[in-house]
């Protein structure tokens, strides 16, 4: 389903009409429409949300700026004199004000840091000296800065000193200042561009999700099975093996970062393991990988079938291979994964992941961390299933365990997270940032709570979400979100429970829920119309509060508190009532 167009309004004191430029003519998505703030009415384009660049309001917002246009203290320093720094932070505090009063009328905004052309470097010594070192003043800004922005929602500061270092000496360009006000190179704006646009991407639950990984001559070097596992490159004194380490290292980092890896290559498989178990200086394992094809067939079938394994979309896969045929067959056969170019050099393995700018997250939770563990639980589950007779048999030998809370500041980014990544079992597909969830969770009449699944695996974490409108006698589900990590068993149900008990309890006669058809929510459609509700049009479903809805026999329900049963959960003198304001987002009244 193609998206529109984003808009973007960028307010700068200087030109920025290249960034607009390679922002809307680069062909990547998402495509980008931009608006040019008013040139060097800096704090008026960010207070006045009347002028016309804010009409209509932007989809996102880049507020890119010189230091010494903003802050005085810095055009101080550079002019010869020292100031405090107490006084730059007051400034940047002043500053970052302005921007946090955007974050209301705009979903996302993005800062880029600050930076001194090279031609102020000469102080030697004094560059950073304090009080008069024009490099240290622009470090604490920086640092202010961040500190300042750390507590605005959906504000991201980015760092410009890479667009810079990349483009090199020629960064910089007088030239185009003095002719033009443009204080970067034209590289610069490029690299900055591609950085906002995978970032956007990011934000918009785009972000690849799986590294598909080859063995041979990808995580070490040589033929394991022609050669052994003694023999092949792989650290040691030696330029090669070294590199292969930090590759494997690098690929680890990345795994941390909650993006899974697995394995497609030609190999015996039995062979292939005993490297990893026996060779001393192996980075990864086998419990590093969410799943693994090590045979001798095609790799794009086996690809396809990994993806597949982990519920997941070809468009959410990276297939990394030296070996050039077989990546030109996955990119014919799967156009939708990504196979970038892989170098010759194995020292450059390293800089071509981090070149990969295809893992953008907005935020990190603790599911994403443990999310390549969640998969090695999973597998342990299936394997438990050979055993069971039954469905429900199985269900019982896992003792589920869903926990249930209100939507609140702890558990916000990963239900957003959940909310904007979830296509699968998804009722609406609605796609909201943080400040957008927090602000329809407030509305009166609006409910919300999310789920926790684990069992005598593993935990598998913030994995469902709930959310009613209540209107008279009727309680609307707006969300109805799960994640594919658990379908399939009676957590879906369980949901529905809760729906139906909160109803009963707070004396609402029907539960509704309208099905919005998107090209992947299918299962969530086949669930609703197997569930027990009635079906009243084409993917409306009700149920009559007056019934309860039973809760699946496999599933212990509880409450954030203390264990308690969810039924307690539910009655008004359990729950501590903190609406939400300015200040954060807490557990609210669910009554």
């Amino acid at each position: 389903m193609k998206r529109s167009a984003l808009r973007g309004l960028l307010i700068s004191d200087f030109n920025l009409g290249n960034l607009s430029g390679y922002l809307s003519n680069d062909p990547s998505q998402p495509e980008i429409q931009c608006e040019l703030g008013p040139y060097g009415l800096v704090a008026e384009a960010l207070l006045d949300s009347d002028l016309p660049c804010w009409k209509p309001v932007p989809d996102f917002l880049i507020v890119w700026t010189r230091p010494e246009a903003v802050l005085s203290s810095v055009r101080h320093v550079l002019d010869g004199f020292t100031a405090k720094e107490g006084l730059i932070t007051q400034e940047v505090n002043r500053y970052s004000e302005a921007i946090a009063a955007c974050s209301q009328s705009v979903k996302t905004i993005f800062v880029p840091t600050w930076n001194i052309p090279t031609i102020h470097f000469g102080q030697g010594l004094l560059d950073l000296a304090q009080g008069a070192g024009v490099s240290r003043c622009v470090m604490h800004a920086n640092m202010q800065l961040l500190r300042d922005l750390d507590t605005v929602p959906n504000t991201f500061v980015l760092n410009a000193s890479k667009w810079i270092e990349l483009v090199g000496e020629g960064a910089f360009s007088e030239r185009l200042w003095y002719l033009a006000k443009i204080p970067f190179a034209h590289a610069v704006f490029k690299a900055a561009g591609q950085d906002i646009k995978a970032a956007l991407r990011g934000i918009r639950g785009e972000a690849r999700k799986l590294v598909v990984l080859d063995l041979d001559d990808v995580l070490w070097g040589g033929i394991v099975g022609e050669i052994g596992w003694q023999n092949i490159i792989l650290g040691g004194h030696d330029s090669i093996g070294e590199a292969f380490v930090d590759f494997q290292r690098a690929l680890k980092s990345l795994r941390q970062r909650g993006v899974l890896l697995a394995i497609a290559s030609k190999n015996e498989e039995a062979v292939a393991w005993e490297a990893f178990k026996k060779h001393p200086e192996m980075i990864l394992r086998e419990g590093d990988f969410a799943a693994w094809r090590i045979n001798w067939k095609d790799k794009a079938q086996n690809i396809a079938d990994i993806a597949a394994e982990l519920s997941l979309g070809l468009d959410a896969v990276v297939f990394i291979d030296d070996n050039q045929i077989e990546r030109d067959r996955v990119r014919q056969a799967l156009p939708e994964i990504l196979v970038p170019d892989w170098p010759l050099d194995r020292r450059l393995y390293v800089r071509s992941l981090y070149s990969l700018d295809c893992f953008q997250q907005a935020f990190m939770t603790d599911e994403d961390r443990l999310r390549a563990e969640m998969y090695s639980h999973e597998r342990a589950r299936k394997n438990s299933r050979a055993y069971a007779s039954s469905l429900d048999e199985w269900l019982q030998t896992l003792q589920l365990r869903v926990k249930v809370e209100p939507l609140g500041d702890s558990n916000l980014p990963r239900a957003t997270q959940l909310l904007n990544k979830t296509n699968q079992m998804n009722l609406s597909t609605r796609r909201l940032t943080e400040k957008e969830f927090r602000s329809w969770a407030t509305e009166a009449g609006h409910h919300t709570w999310v789920f926790y699944v684990s069992d005598r695996f593993g935990d598998s974490g913030l994995t469902g979400i709930l959310s009613i409108e209540a209107d008279g006698n009727r309680a609307r589900i707006v969300d109805f979100v799960l994640s594919c990590r658990v379908i399939g068993r009676k957590v879906e149900e369980t949901i529905l429970h809760c729906a139906v008990e909160w109803a009963r309890r707070s004396r609402i006669r029907s539960v509704v829920a309208s099905y919005s058809e998107t090209p992947r929510n299918a299962p969530c459609r086949a669930f609703f119309q197997k569930s027990g509700l009635i079906t009243r049009k084409k993917d409306q479903f009700a149920w009559d509060a007056d019934h309860a809805y039973q809760l699946p026999s496999a599933i212990t329900l509880v409450s954030s508190m203390d264990g308690a049963p969810f039924e307690v959960f539910l009655e008004p003198r359990a729950v501590e009532v903190t609406r939400i304001g300015h200040e954060g987002l807490g557990p609210f009244d669910s009554n």
